[in-house]
């Protein structure tokens, strides 16, 4: 919302010499956020200046039409002869008055004007467009001023063009509607800085008549509760729209296109109230409001065929849509160049609808804008009423005297607010008497009533503290956002000052901090960032594809997910049971811009819905919900579980001048499932690694992690069946975990540090090739018994010496006593009773015996 202090100085009485940070301090203080606030003072510097075109000179020979000017600008060059410029623009004739730039001056954006030769011409100073001076986008020609303004060559131009005025813009949040017109920011000024304001709606407007201004029937008075309608005949065509109206609606950012479209836009800034204006010979009919039907369409002012839906609201004649309410008209009932009789529309539509249909066309207009945020309901006859005056004194015309009024608006309702429960919710007090000033201050009518335990409010004790006392508020007709008592509560805090309100941090317990899951999930992360993996947020919301492209089967529990009811995008309206679907499109996505390596991972909440849980209880927000309300609401919420997962693809050992690289494999992912393990605290003894077969890794490269016989996750490659579908590098490798799974971590106790060497000795097994590493490894472990300090695999070997299907794992075994040095003899049985277990275990046979 873009609007110039001048405006707002009709309705509101600012200080004239307010600062405009003073201006913007108080807008802040009311919750509005203030974009910018420019002094379009500041924003020219230099001589600019009325200059008339005494001469045109058109140069030829170039690759544009390029005029060579002679203009009149009075004495402000210093000499009284005339400038000498050249212009591009076409826009312009002799005698035709234009704003000057001269040597010296400055535009917006540092852009010094001098004198130079160009085109073959010597150029002193520049013919303004709108653009250039920062009153807009139109760069299209230069301005021509009107012949009703009374300026001379040589007069400043600041105050004919605007440039003397201060130009507010704000952003204004989905529930301040009523700030998006001059209107509701005058009177929040009001309200911040105490000075009086005059409602431009509180004018007398005419009302309906039994005759209409035109035949309307409206089918659905919930998508429109209010059409009101009145008819301007014999408009003269020709007239302009007046030089201030395209100022004002110039500085809004909204185009100048003819006078009563103008009027509309102007009316729909100042007052809120959207409104169109149609070309009345161009409809045929009566005119119908209703749902669209299937199959219809619609041409749009910009020209665009729009396919309808049932909830789109249309403006009807007998040969179908001309308009789609509250967002844009049709190109069929526009009004022309050529227009004499036009129909002016003012209604109030339904926000939830309007919103809808926006979003559904992608026609974000300024009228949508406004009617989903809400619209005062009370506004219609009144804007009609200033419409057609303004039309009728600028143009002409015979006002009809007839009114269209359909009104379906049904009165507010009141909301009982206890008078100290705005004290109670904030923590300031606020008396009584300051509650009822506020709220009345904004507009509501605020009857003071009995309290809550049928006290007489007049009691001794009541009236001074207000306690129990319950008052009646009627929200005023433009604050539909006032719904609730803790709207009221907003208010009353927003009004009395948010600086009064005390910053208090709350004391933080002794001894606490990061809960353990807290601390887990940050081990977690840190252990795989050493580790040289990249930590990714992706979105959790996948396609309902996305479960057949991994290979999930049929009875899969992943498969069910939940459903948005309103998701970002409608090919992704699920939300995931896995982190990998969003995490592989990651990968998928860096590779597909030339990152050849790929080694990340996420850690986050997967969604299981909860069949036959049916809806939760509608939950308000005037109180605390109970603990079985809260039980009841709980038991619908999807199971979020948090998971880890780790996606790998190409060289996870990069190759250099040391030598080769190495490229990631299945066995990085499993390792990458132990160090997560380990980082979470889960002691390797309780850690069990196994072959196994889940969607969507390699049936014959996937292993199961366990944690005191559970599975808590799997890791492995990918299978190629999912590479492909997903189109990702051949062997990719993941690992999946789920956190939550984990048992607690066991109380950590400091090793026992033997001073005495250790003995150290390699054993090589033999074992078929589907015998597990890690089993051996367990085998070899519980067989040393005490002695055995640390047992590491460190080479895998299999050939046709070997025989087919046979393997060689080679470990490090360290041997270690905690009171003595062990003789050669203690270690070596040691090792012979573990590869015993081993073979007994597994037929595993001592390599090179």
């Amino acid at each position: 919302m873009r609007v110039s202090v001048s405006w707002l100085r009709e309705y509101v009485d600012l200080p004239t010499d307010l600062p405009t940070g003073d201006l913007e301090q108080a807008l802040v203080d009311l919750g509005i956020e203030v974009e910018s606030i420019v002094d379009l003072r500041e924003t020219v510097t230099g001589p600019l200046v009325v200059g008339e075109v005494l001469e045109i000179e058109e140069l030829t020979g170039f690759k544009k039409p390029i005029r060579f000017c002679r203009v009149d600008v009075g004495a402000a060059n210093g000499t009284g002869e005339p400038q000498e410029i050249v212009c591009g623009a076409r826009n312009f004739a002799q005698g035709d008055r234009v704003v000057v730039i001269l040597p010296g001056g400055v535009l917006p954006g540092n852009f010094a004007i001098g004198a130079r030769k160009t085109y073959g011409r010597n150029s002193h100073g520049m013919i303004c467009s709108a653009q250039e001076l920062g009153l807009g986008d139109d760069h299209s020609g230069i301005i021509v001023l009107p012949e009703d303004v009374k300026a001379q060559p040589g007069d400043d131009a600041r105050p004919i063009v605007g440039l003397d005025d201060v130009v507010v813009e704000m952003e204004i949040t989905p529930d301040r509607g009523y700030a998006l017109s001059v209107r509701g920011i005058a009177r929040e000024l009001s309200h911040a800085l105490g000075v009086p304001f005059r409602d431009p709606a509180d004018a007398p407007a005419s009302g309906g008549t039994a005759e209409p201004a035109y035949p309307v029937e409206v089918r659905d008075p919930v998508g429109c509760h209010r059409f009101a309608a009145r008819m301007v005949r014999g408009v003269d065509p020709t007239v302009e729209t007046p030089g201030w109206m395209r100022q004002r609606l110039t500085v809004a950012g909204v185009r100048s296109i003819s006078l009563p479209v103008d009027i509309t836009n102007y009316l729909m800034l100042e007052l809120g109230q959207p409104m169109h204006a149609f070309d009345a010979d161009r409809i045929v009919g009566p005119l119908v409001v209703r749902r669209a039907e299937p199959g219809e369409k619609l041409t749009t002012l910009d020209g665009v065929s729009r396919a309808l839906v049932p909830e789109d609201m249309v403006i009807c004649d007998d040969t179908g849509p001309i308009s789609l309410a509250a967002v844009m008209g049709g190109e069929t009932s526009e009004v022309l160049a050529s227009t004499t009789n036009v129909l002016f529309e003012a209604a109030h539509w339904d926000p939830a609808m309007v919103g809808r249909t926006a979003r559904r066309h992608k026609l974000f207009s300024e009228a949508a804008k406004r009617w989903e945020r809400g619209v005062d309901p009370t506004l219609p006859l009144v804007a009609l009423e200033k419409a057609v005056r303004l039309l009728t004194d600028l143009a002409g015309g015979a006002a009809g005297a007839e009114v269209l009024d359909l009104d379906h608006v049904r009165p507010r309702t009141p909301v009982a607010l206890p008078v100290d429960l705005p004290s109670r919710r904030v923590g300031v007090t606020y008396a009584p008497d300051r509650v009822v000033e506020l709220l009345e201050q904004v507009g509501c009518a605020v009857t003071r009533g009995a309290d809550r335990l049928g006290e007489d409010p007049g009691a001794a004790g009541v009236a001074a503290s207000g306690a129990g006392e319950v008052l009646t508020v009627t929200p005023p007709s433009w604050r539909p956002d006032l719904t609730d008592p803790a709207d009221l509560v907003e208010e009353v805090v927003r009004l009395d000052g948010y600086d009064r309100v005390p910053s208090v941090l709350p004391t933080a317990p002794a001894g606490r901090g990061l809960t353990p899951q807290q601390q887990r999930r940050r081990a977690v992360a840190r252990s795989l960032a050493e580790r040289g993996l990249v930590e990714v947020l992706s979105q959790p919301f996948v396609a309902p594809e996305l479960a057949d492209q991994l290979g999930l089967p049929a009875d899969d529990p992943r498969r069910p997910a939940v459903r948005l009811a309103n998701p970002l995008s409608e090919e992704e309206p699920l939300l995931r049971t896995t982190l990998l679907g969003p995490l592989l499109g990651v990968v998928k996505r860096n590779v597909g811009r030339g990152q050849r390596d790929v080694a990340i991972y996420e850690i986050g909440a997967v969604f299981h819905p909860r069949p036959g849980v049916g809806a939760p209880p509608a939950m308000g927000v005037d109180r605390r919900p109970t603990d079985e309300e809260f039980a009841a609401a709980d038991a619908v919420v999807p199971a979020q579980p948090r998971h880890v997962a780790v996606a790998l693809c190409g060289e996870i050992e990069p190759a250099g001048w040391w030598g080769a690289g190495r490229a990631a494999g299945w066995a990085d992912a499993v390792e990458a499932g132990r160090a997560v393990l380990d980082a979470a605290g889960i002691p390797a003894d309780r850690v069990t690694v196994r072959a196994g077969e889940r969607a969507p890794w390699h049936p014959g490269r996937c292993a199961e992690l366990l944690v005191d016989d559970v599975v808590v996750g799997h890791a492995g490659e990918l299978h190629p069946a999912v590479v492909a579908a997903l189109e990702l590098p051949r062997r990719t490798s993941a690992m999946e975990l789920d956190l939550d799974a984990l048992p607690a971590a066991p109380l950590a106790t400091g090793p026992t540090i033997s001073t005495f060497p250790p003995a150290l000795i390699d054993v090589a097994l033999v074992v078929d090739e589907a015998v597990p590493a890690a089993e051996v490894r367990r085998a070899l472990a519980e067989g040393a018994g005490p002695l055995l300090e640390d047992v590491r695999l460190f080479d895998v070997y299999a050939s046709a010496q070997l025989g087919a299907g046979r393997k060689s794992l080679a470990y490090k075994l360290t041997f270690r006593a905690p009171d003595r040095t062990l003789a050669g003899e203690e270690a070596v049985a040691a090792r012979d009773a573990a590869v015993a277990l081993a073979a007994q275990r597994f037929g595993a046979i001592l390599r090179g015996a």
